[in-house]
Parts: structure tokens; C-alpha cells; sequence
């Protein structure tokens, strides 16, 4: 029989599970087929700048997802990813769901919520974000940013070419490399981790015949240096059998001067000397070709990566190495793009570079002076510059204005030395370059002998020499680093040079110095209304392009290295292109993301947009640049767009107008606006439609012409009567139709009209015809940007005319069709225009200025923080101290403090909690700020029971278990209201709770995220009734216990009359707070009333908790003796025997005088509750437990 059994069940489980099987089999299929019905996730974004998210999103992702995102950049940008949200189920090693990064280098893993906030770059022009889930567990995904950034050589580093010749890195053919007889080279490299080999090239530098000249690199013997031939092996300074680069960039700095016979090597911020007398007196011939790597197939390169490639025709010291910064520009060679030729498979962007810095800083006013260049200022001089004009040197000191703070000063020296040897000019040359380093090596200013020209002196200047004495004129560029803020005179110069001539070499003597500062360029005007002030030597100045307070222009200026004079470049007005496209490719810029754009540079963008679109040919190109710009614009805050909001609103509109487009139709999408343009055949127009819908995958719009969108959240559809009415020349020049689409409404501000724009703004219009009085009606429909309940929709259209030309929202000529519901309004109108939605939102339209609603919000978050604290301090004292707590009032107290600690708490916390944007957070933040608010309400209206039956039923009342049931009341009544407010929600919370925007303006802009009530109804029942109720009950009580206290008191004669009045002051004003009497500010607060009561209603209830704080617990005789006794010391402690206990006969006599001195709901009960408890054991019985049945709960 058992068997029969066991086997009934298992046939009956299995035909169970076979079913439930199919039906989750079922279930799996229909999942994937609406999740891959959301959109299609594999895309290709070549935009600047956009958004695109998981599939679903916000919504949670949907199993078995695949998707695939490559965004690509031009060459010479890079990828910047940010994720704004990010939620993918977490598990090790990434294993269910996963997105993958691959930023062109080496892919990465993410998942959890840890990539949230987060910003990744991609190494290239390219970056592919790959995502995909598995069959279970749901996430709500991720929603991304990307923008391209453009990126400069300092952020990239060049992989070193293997082969010669093949994609070789080289110096750019127009810089030329002049003859070297001193050099300070610096660089960064790294060797690739697989690389064994020992023989290898850094750089090479040869002549026309392919010889080399000068180079870097290691041998079996270790590295070496090679000049003009010769090798100098540079063990002393880097390790032979180990590798001084490794898998990360290290440093290199090589020192070398003819006149010496060492090699000065700065490493790892040590400074080694290295001898090598090989290379005395060689020389590097000038106009050779440097390339990085190896020159010839002799010798491999360096397999790895170079950075940040320096080369200077001067020395510096181990002091001015230590102290070398990314500001200081190699002279000869730097590492900029304009100095070399590189291929782009050789470049690779990098986030560690040492003086990387990806966004290229925009040209500011004040450019960067000699200060900013570290230990070195150096003059700045292309190869191509012309030779520079005479320039009389005896010119005023203009070069002494900024000695003390700019750093960085040129001086000109002039010196006449004779020589008793018949030596050349070269030999002179060596003889005082040697001299000057010498002199000023070791001084207290830190000085630099740059340059220096040596020629025979003339007939003149020699002529009381002696026939055997030759007589040469020096003239020498000395900077001066005045980073220490020290000044250095031309005179301490001169006596620098003369103290030092005994140190000479022998056969020459110094006749004459003359030291001057090099002049500024002086202040000029070129081109007209081009202003350039006075500037020093190496420094660029900018200003911005006449009629521009965008674009900027910049001039240079220069140092000539014949006469050491300064002189002015050529203004570079580029920027100030005239060229429609290029401008364009500006102002995105200027506008981008994360851009801060002021009302004033919105105002020159839109004056440039309008001019390109006015004077310009419009091609789509072109077109999507300006309509993303304007996307970019209404981005901005609704102050910043008001100035300008009617000429873009043209602009926009002449737009669509002029742009040229091939095929029946064209569209550009964007974040905040859309734009779509349609031919048209006058002679056989049948109607038309327009709709705009959202893309799941990507932050644009979909725009569709003549197709029906049921998802669509704005359309349009034109009757086949439309052109009816129009005139023949009219009839024949129309050919298109455009449509706009504002997902911000930003540039639709009516000063005059305070009702709430709900919804998009959908344009439409016809050629350049003013269309109107139509016979059959124009069909607008259009999505609320919020769920309306109980919706009052006016159809509106934008009327340029209005408010002075500002323009302003109009309501003639359309009217609310009647398919309109709580999520759309659809509209009829007879013309056509820029149409809207506007409503009156109940609890927005407020006649509170900004400045009042600032202060009110100050006040409320500062009462509320003071009044969590007290709450918590009254709640810890009673705690504390376990005497305090032993009767009914202060239990009852305990719980009101409890409950006002959790609402302050809760409310302070509410806004930031918004922040976050999840919606499961905002709804449970919301319900439990309700259900603190209902216990606050809830435990002051028990506070007022207690007292009337402490007060008023003294006699013959006994409660059962009092504290529970006053608890199951207190906390399980709002806990009732929630469940019943939550269930009548079914399964949609949201719209009972929700997020929503709290302190708008009189025109109901702005305000701040806010997680409440969102459903009216239940705000007016659950949150205003309730405590409408409570309220007078409370009042009521108030009322009888004040009765009652007034009544006790005016029997005793032994008191003044202003002791009496005093004492029933403070019991008015201590019972006011504990049963909330002040929260019935709100019921007054209306029309005129409406300000003075809001700031009554803030003050007193955000600090409801200090004031019980003070009343009911430090103005308590039986509190202050418990602080005293455990938390005083000294005279202050109260000794352990103090009368804490009185018979019930003291209790009874000083009842009335409790009564009146701290009418705490602790100080009135305790008493009453004493002699309601010792009922039992007296033998003056005040009740029986039974004798009223009534009273009993």
C-alpha cells in the first residue's frame, strides 16, 4: 500500500514539474524576445560627445543581453568614458553579468557598483564598451558619457620604430639643428619587459652622408654616449650589466661641453661625472637629421617607448636639473608636435605621463610667464624666423618693471677683449665662453650665459692697441632665473665680469663691459583693433578676436639671438578664421561638456550661430555642428538662456530653413534637441506627420516622417488641407516642411504667465509661410514630462510678439482635444508654431520669493540638525538614568523624543538620499519620513490623553498594561496608515512616493530633489487630516488641563500675583511645544498671512525638540538632581542620600506644586501614576481594579 502511494506521488510531482518546466521554458523565450524588442545595442557612436546606456535603463536590464558600443574619434582625440550611474550584479571575477572595457591596450572586467563616478581614457581614437548578462538576476545597468578630447604630444608617448626608415620617427624638417658645441639633453624612455637585448639606440643624429654624429644606447660594454665619432661609456652614471630603463618611464639627463673633457649625467636626481677626455674640443656639425631608434640595420633600437624628448644648446648644473620642470622648452628640439614628424601608428596616449595633460588648456588672458618655467627661462626662437631688425640697445630700462616676481631676465653684454696670441675667432670664442661660464658658476644669483657672438673689433676700437694686440667684441645673452624674488642690477653684473678679468687665460685682458637689460616689446596696435601691451622677450601674449569674446588671438615676443634684441612676431589670428565649419568646431568646443557657460557666452555663441547661419551654406555637416551646440546650450541653467533665448529661438528656426539636405528627408538628433526637415510636393500634398521618439540606447532622439509612433513622446500630423489657402506665388515656392523637436525648455520663459510648462516643445512650420486660420486642424500630441493626476492642460503656442519681442506663451487658436489623459495632451490648432503644454501644478505656484526660500531653507536644516541633537540628549538622559524613567510620563516622553529624533534625522537626510537616483531608495525614504511624521503626530496627541486622565480622571481610573497599549497606538497607528497608503499603491509605489522638486520660484523654476508624497489625495488625507485631527484633540486637552493648572494654582494664597502669572506662563509655553500646538501655524498660512506664519511654522517646529529639550528635561528638578549626582564633581556633585523617595502623603501634598513648577507630561504624571500604581498596596485605596469597568482598556 505505501509503495502504490509513493508511487501515485511521484507520477503526480513529475506531471507537475513537466508543466511548470514548459511553462518557465516558455517564460525564458518570451523574456528574450521582448529583450531583444528593447533596442538594438550594437552601435557605432561617432559623435563628440553622448550618452548611451544598458538596455532598458533606468528599468532594469533584461537576460541573455549581447550588446556592443564602439565609439570612435578622429585621429589625434582620444576617448574619455565616464559612467554617471552603475549597477551590474556583482559576483567574482566578473563571471555572470559584465561590462567590458577595452580602451584600445589591455580590456577590463567591471561589474558591482564600483565603476560608479568613475572616468576611463582610451589609448587611442577608439574604445569599445561591450556588455552582456546571463539568464538570471537583474540589474539596472549602467547609463555612460563619453567625449572626445584632443590631445597634445605631452600626452602621448612614441613607440620606438624597429626598422629604419619605416615609419621613422624623426625631427620635423623645419627645425634645424645648429652646430653644437655644448649641449643639455633630457628624456624619458622605458624598455619593453621581453626585450634581452644589450646593443641598442636611443636616438641617432647623422649627417647628409648617413654618418653618425651623435647618439645614445648601450653596449655589451654598458651605454655610452657617442659624439662626432667618438664613444664615451657612461658606467661611472648607469649600470653596465643591469638596465637603468625598465618597464616604467625613467629619466635621463646628459650634460657636455666642448671646453670640458667630462660628461655631467643626472639619473634618479643624482648628478654623476663622467670622464672622457676623447671629446675635448669636438664639435656636433649642424643641419643633420635626428631620428629616434637606430639609423641603420646595424644596430637595433631600443625596444620600448621614448617621452618628453629635450635638447638645449647651453649647460645646465645638477642644481638647475633637480629643479627642471615640464614648463621648461628645449630650444633646439622639444617635445611639441610642431618639432617632429611622427606616424600615428607610433603615438599612444597614456594617463601617467610625468607632464601629461589631457584637455589642452584654452589660451587665457594672462599667458604664462618666465615664473612658471622652473629653474630656466629660456628664449623661445623658431628656425624659420627672419632676421630680426636693428634695434638701437640704448633703450629705457622697460625690462626692470616685473624683476621682482616674473623670473626669467634677459641681459645684453657687450665686452672688448685684446689678445696678445694670434688666435682665430673661434679659439676667442672658446677662450670667453669658458671665461663667462667660469665667472658666473658659482655666484649668488643663479645666471646663465645663453648664447654668445665673438668678431673682430674695429679700426676705431683698437686703434691705441698695439699692432700685435687683436681686438674682439663680445656680445653675450645672460638670463637671469629671479625666482627667489632677488633683484639683480646691471651694475653687480658689470662688477661681476670686471673683478673677474685677472682669471682670463693668458694673452687676453678685458678693455670694456657694458651691461644692458634686453627692452620689452613695446605696446602696439596690429591689425587694426588688435591691442598687444608691452611684453617681455619669450612671452606670448593673447587677446581675443575683434567682435569675440570666444576666440582668442596671439603674438609672440621673440628674441633675436643676432643682436640679442626683442622684436614682435606676427599676430596669429587662426583662430580668428573666418571659416564657417571652423568656428563651428569652436564654439563645440567652447561648449562642451563640462563647459561653465555664463549668460554672456551663451550670447556670443548665439550671435556667431546666427551669423553662420545667415551668411553661410548650410550643408548637414555644418548643420549637425550648430544644432549640437544649441543642444549644448540648453544644457545651461534658465537664467543663463534668458538673454538669448528669442535669437536662438530665430536661429534655430532660419536653420531649418536654409540647410541643404539630399533625399525626401533629413534629420539630426541630439540630448536636448532635435531637428528633421521634409520635401514637400505642393501640387500633390496629401498631409504629413512628425514624431520624435526616445532611444533606449543612446541619449538622441528617433525622428520618423509619415510613420505612426505609438511610443512617441511628441508628433505631429498635418492635415491634407493645409496649402488650401495659400496664394499662387506662395503655393509655388513651398518645398519643404521642418520640424523641431526641445527636450529642455530653457529658451521658452514667459516672465508674464506663472503656470508650469509640463511637457516638450514640438515646432513645426512650412517654408518661410506664416500658416494660419487652417480648416481642418494641425494635430499636436504631446507626452507630460511628469504624470498628471487630475490634469487641467492649456494648449499654448510660443508668440513671438509678446512681452516686447521677448516672446510669451499664447493660447489662441488651439484648443485640449479630448483623447488628452493624465500622460499626453493632445492638441488642435489652426496654424502653426512652437507648441507647449501648460498646467497649474498644485503645491508649485508659490509666493515665495527666491531670497525668502533660501532663508526658510537655512532655517528649517539648522532647526532640524539642533533639534536631532536634543531630541537624542533628552532621549539619553532618560535612558541614563533608570530613576528618571521608572514612571508613565517619561516613557511616554521617551517614545514622542524617539519618534521627533527619527523625523529630523530622516529629513536631513532626504535630499542627499535623492541625489542618488534610485527609486526603490527615494520610495522607502519617503514612507518612512510619513510614518515618522504620523508618530511625532500620533505621540503628542497621547501625551495630551495622558495628561487629561493624570489631570482630569485622577480618581477611580486604572489602565491595564498603560505603556503598551499607549506604544501599539503610538508606534502601530502610523504604521496602519502606511500599510493601508502602500497596499492601496498595488505594486506601483511609485506613485504614492517618489522624487519630485520642492522650492520653486514664483514662475515655478528650479527648486531642489525631494523624496515625498507625490499623490495629492494622499498627502491632504494621511499627512493633513491626521493631523488636523490630532490638532484638536490636542487643543482641546490643552485647553482642559490649562483649566485645570490654573484652577490647583489660584487656590494657594502664598504667591504673588506676578509669581502666578509667571507660572502659568512657562506652563502655557512648556505645553505648547510637547503637544505640537505651533505645527497649527500651517492652517494659517494663507493669502496675506502666508510669509509671516511659514517662518512662525519653521522656526518653532524644526526646533520642537530643543524646546522639549529645555522645558521637560533640563528645567526638570528630578533630572537636574540625576546630572548632578553622576555627572557633577566638586561643590557642583549632589550627594547619593538627597530625598529622591517622598511617602506618598508628601506626594499627594506637593502635587499642586509639581504641578505648577515643571509642567512636563513627566512632572504632572508622576504623580498621578504613583498613586494610581500604589492603588494596590495602600491601605487608602484610591480605586478599585474593578470597580469601574468602563475605564478599563
Amino acid at each position: 500500500m505505501m509503495s502504490l502511494v509513493s508511487e501515485m506521488w511521484c507520477y503526480h510531482w513529475k506531471w507537475k514539474l513537466q508543466h511548470c518546466l514548459c511553462l518557465f521554458t516558455t517564460y525564458i523565450i518570451c523574456m528574450q524576445q521582448a529583450a531583444h524588442g528593447c533596442y538594438d545595442c550594437r552601435t557605432v557612436l561617432t559623435d563628440p560627445s553622448g550618452v548611451f546606456t544598458s538596455p532598458c535603463f533606468p528599468s532594469d536590464y533584461p537576460n541573455s543581453q549581447a550588446c556592443r558600443w564602439i565609439i570612435r574619434a578622429p585621429h589625434g582625440f582620444i576617448i574619455q568614458l565616464t559612467f554617471i550611474d552603475f549597477d551590474i550584479e556583482e559576483a567574482p571575477g566578473c563571471i555572470y553579468d559584465s561590462l567590458t572595457l577595452d580602451n584600445g591596450e589591455s580590456p577590463m572586467n567591471l561589474c558591482g557598483i564600483t565603476a560608479k563616478g568613475l572616468s576611463y581614457n582610451s589609448t587611442g581614437n577608439e574604445m569599445i564598451v561591450s556588455f552582456k548578462s546571463d539568464f538570471s538576476i537583474q540589474k539596472k545597468g549602467f547609463n555612460a558619457s563619453y567625449v572626445r578630447i584632443a590631445v597634445s604630444l605631452r600626452n602621448q608617448k612614441v613607440i620606438i620604430p624597429q626598422v629604419p626608415d619605416i615609419d621613422a620617427v624623426s625631427v620635423a624638417e623645419t627645425v634645424s639643428v645648429p652646430e653644437l658645441r655644448q649641449f643639455t639633453l633630457c628624456f624619458e624612455a622605458a624598455k619593453g619587459n621581453s626585450d634581452d637585448n644589450d646593443d641598442w639606440k636611443v636616438f641617432s643624429y647623422t649627417d647628409a652622408l648617413s654618418k653618425e654624429l651623435f647618439s645614445f644606447g648601450k653596449t655589451t660594454k654598458g651605454h655610452f654616449l657617442s659624439i662626432s665619432g667618438t664613444q664615451c661609456i657612461l658606467n661611472n652614471a648607469l649600470p653596465r650589466n643591469a638596465e637603468f630603463f625598465t618597464g616604467t618611464f625613467q629619466q635621463l639627463c646628459v650634460v657636455w661641453d666642448s671646453l670640458s673633457d667630462t660628461i655631467g649625467v643626472f639619473a634618479k636626481n643624482t648628478y654623476h661625472i663622467v670622464d672622457c677626455p676623447q671629446i675635448f674640443h669636438k664639435v656636433i656639425p649642424g643641419n643633420g637629421r635626428l631620428v629616434l631608434g637606430s639609423n641603420s640595420n646595424e644596430v637595433s633600437s631600443l625596444n620600448g617607448d621614448i617621452y618628453n624628448f629635450r635638447l638645449w644648446n647651453f649647460t645646465m648644473n645638477a642644481q638647475t636639473l633637480a629643479n627642471l620642470s615640464c614648463d621648461v622648452k628645449g630650444n633646439i628640439v622639444d617635445w611639441e608636435n610642431e618639432f617632429w614628424s611622427i606616424p600615428t601608428s607610433a603615438l599612444k596616449a597614456e594617463n601617467n605621463l610625468s607632464c601629461g595633460s589631457y584637455l589642452i588648456p584654452s589660451p587665457s588672458i594672462e599667458p604664462t610667464s618666465c615664473a612658471n618655467l622652473g629653474s630656466l627661462c629660456q628664449a623661445t626662437v623658431n628656425a624659420t624666423t627672419p632676421t630680426p631688425p636693428t634695434v638701437t640697445t640704448n633703450m629705457p630700462d622697460t625690462n626692470r618693471n616685473d624683476k621682482p616676481n616674473n623670473g626669467g631676465l634677459f641681459y645684453r653684454i657687450s665686452i672688448l677683449v685684446s689678445s696678445s696670441n694670434a688666435n682665430s675667432v673661434s679659439k676667442v670664442h672658446d677662450v670667453v665662453a669658458e671665461w663667462l661660464n667660469r665667472t658666473f658658476q658659482n655666484w649668488n644669483y643663479t645666471v646663465y650665459v645663453v648664447n654668445i657672438s665673438i668678431h673682430p673689433a674695429s679700426i676705431r676700437e683698437g686703434a691705441r692697441q698695439k699692432r700685435s694686440i687683436k681686438s674682439f667684441s663680445a656680445l653675450a645673452l645672460l638670463v637671469y632665473n629671479s625666482t627667489n624674488n632677488i633683484n639683480l642690477e646691471e651694475e653687480d653684473i658689470r662688477q661681476k665680469l670686471i673683478s673677474n678679468n685677472r682669471t682670463m687665460e693668458e694673452g687676453y685682458e678685458l678693455h670694456a663691459v657694458d651691461v644692458d637689460p634686453v627692452e620689452k616689446c613695446l605696446a602696439e596696435e596690429n591689425p587694426p583693433n588688435y591691442f598687444w601691451p608691452d611684453t617681455r622677450p619669450t612671452v606670448t601674449n593673447f587677446t581675443f578676436c575683434h567682435g569675440s569674446s570666444v576666440q582668442t588671438a596671439s603674438r609672440t615676443c621673440y628674441l633675436g639671438l643676432q643682436n640679442y634684441t626683442s622684436y614682435w612676431g606676427q599676430p596669429d589670428l587662426r583662430n580668428c578664421t573666418e571659416n564657417a565649419a571652423d568656428i563651428a568646431n569652436q564654439l563645440l568646443n567652447l561648449t562642451g561638456e563640462g563647459q561653465q557657460l555664463t549668460s554672456d557666452k551663451v550670447n556670443d555663441v548665439v550671435q556667431k550661430l546666427k551669423k553662420i547661419v545667415n551668411d553661410e551654406e548650410i550643408d548637414e555637416s555644418l548643420g549637425s555642428t550648430v544644432v549640437t551646440i544649441f543642444s549644448n546650450i540648453l544644457a545651461s541653467s534658465d537664467s543663463v538662456l534668458a538673454a538669448s533665448s528669442s535669437e536662438a529661438l530665430k536661429t534655430i528656426d532660419a536653420l531649418a530653413l536654409k540647410i541643404n539636405f539630399d533625399g525626401p528627408s533629413m534629420s539630426i538628433s541630439t540630448r536636448n534637441l532635435a531637428l528633421g526637415v521634409s520635401s514637400i510636393n505642393s501640387s500633390s500634398f496629401q498631409g504629413g506627420s512628425f514624431s520624435v521618439s526616445p532611444q533606449n540606447n543612446a541619449s538622441d532622439f528617433q525622428i520618423d516622417f509619415d510613420k505612426d509612433q505609438t511610443s512617441a513622446i511628441a508628433s505631429v500630423v498635418l492635415p491634407p488641407s493645409l496649402l488650401k489657402n495659400l496664394s499662387q506665388d506662395e503655393f509655388e515656392v513651398i518645398s519643404r516642411a521642418q520640424f523641431t523637436f526641445f527636450n529642455k525648455n530653457g529658451l521658452f520663459q514667459d516672465a508674464e504667465n506663472t503656470a508650469n510648462l509640463t511637457s516638450f516643445v514640438v515646432a513645426c512650420s512650412i517654408g518661410n509661410l506664416t500658416i494660419q486660420d487652417l480648416q481642418d486642424y494641425v494635430k499636436v500630441t504631446i507626452k507630460h514630462t511628469k504624470i498628471q493626476e487630475g490634469p487641467k492642460p492649456t494648449c499654448v503656442f510660443w508668440d513671438m510678439n509678446k512681452n516686447g519681442g521677448s516672446g510669451g506663451w499664447n493660447p489662441e487658436g488651439c484648443q485640449v482635444d479630448a483623447e488628452s489623459n493624465e500622460n499626453e495632451t493632445v492638441c488642435l490648432c489652426n496654424h502653426l508654431t512652437h507648441f507647449g503644454v501648460l498646467m497649474d501644478l498644485q503645491r508649485t505656484v508659490t509666493q515665495i520669493n527666491p531670497q525668502n526660500n533660501k532663508v526658510l531653507t537655512f532655517i528649517t536644516y539648522i532647526g532640524c540638525g539642533i533639534s536631532a541633537i536634543f531630541s537624542a540628549a533628552t532621549l539619553l538622559t532618560y535612558i541614563a538614568f533608570e530613576k528618571l524613567r521608572r514612571d508613565y510620563p517619561s516613557k511616554i516622553l521617551m517614545n514622542l523624543s524617539t519618534a521627533l529624533l527619527f523625523l529630523n534625522l530622516t529629513f536631513l537626510l532626504d535630499g542627499w538620499l535623492a541625489t542618488f537616483d534610485i527609486d526603490g531608495l527615494c520610495i522607502a525614504v519617503a514612507a518612512l519620513l510619513h510614518f515618522f511624521l504620523l508618530a511625532t503626530f500620533t505621540w503628542m496627541g497621547l501625551e495630551a490623553v495622558h495628561m487629561y486622565i493624570a489631570l482630569v480622571k485622577v480618581f477611580n481610573t486604572y489602565i491595564r498594561r498603560y505603556i503598551l497599549k499607549f506604544c501599539i497606538i503610538g508606534w502601530g497607528l502610523p504604521a496602519l496608515v502606511i500599510a493601508i497608503v502602500l497596499a492601496s499603491a498595488n505594486t506601483n509605489a511609485s506613485q504614492i512616493y517618489g522624487k519630485d522638486l520642492y522650492g520653486r520660484d514664483t514662475s515655478g523654476q528650479g527648486g531642489d530633489d525631494f523624496c515625498w508624497i507625490k499623490n495629492e489625495v494622499v498627502f491632504y488625507v494621511t499627512c493633513a487630516g491626521y493631523f488636523g485631527i490630532m490638532f484638536l484633540m490636542n487643543v482641546a486637552m490643552f485647553i482642559v488641563v490649562m483649566v485645570q493648572i490654573c484652577g490647583r494654582n489660584g487656590k494657594r494664597t502664598n504667591r504673588s500675583l506676578k509669581e502666578e502669572i509667571l507660572r502659568n506662563l512657562r506652563s502655557v509655553v512648556s505645553l505648547t511645544f510637547l503637544l505640537g500646538m505651533t505645527w497649527g501655524f500651517a492652517f494659517f498660512a494663507w493669502g496675506s498671512l502666508t510669509l509671516p506664519f511659514l517662518y512662525l511654522f519653521s522656526i518653532f517646529n524644526s526646533l520642537q525638540g530643543l524646546f522639549i529639550f529645555v522645558f521637560h528635561c533640563a528645567m526638570k528638578e528630578n533630572v537636574q538632581k540625576q546630572w548632578r549626582r553622576h555627572l557633577c564633581c566638586g561643590r557642583f556633585r549632589l550627594a547619593d542620600n538627597s530625598d529622591w523617595s517622598k511617602t506618598a502623603t508628601n506626594i499627594i501634598k506637593k502635587s499642586s506644586d509639581n504641578l505648577g513648577k515643571s509642567l512636563s507630561s513627566s512632572s504632572i504624571g508622576s504623580n498621578s501614576t504613583y498613586l494610581t500604581s500604589k492603588s494596590k498596596s495602600t491601605t487608602n485605596t484610591y480605586c478599585k481594579r474593578n470597580s469601574h469597568t468602563d475605564n478599563v482598556f
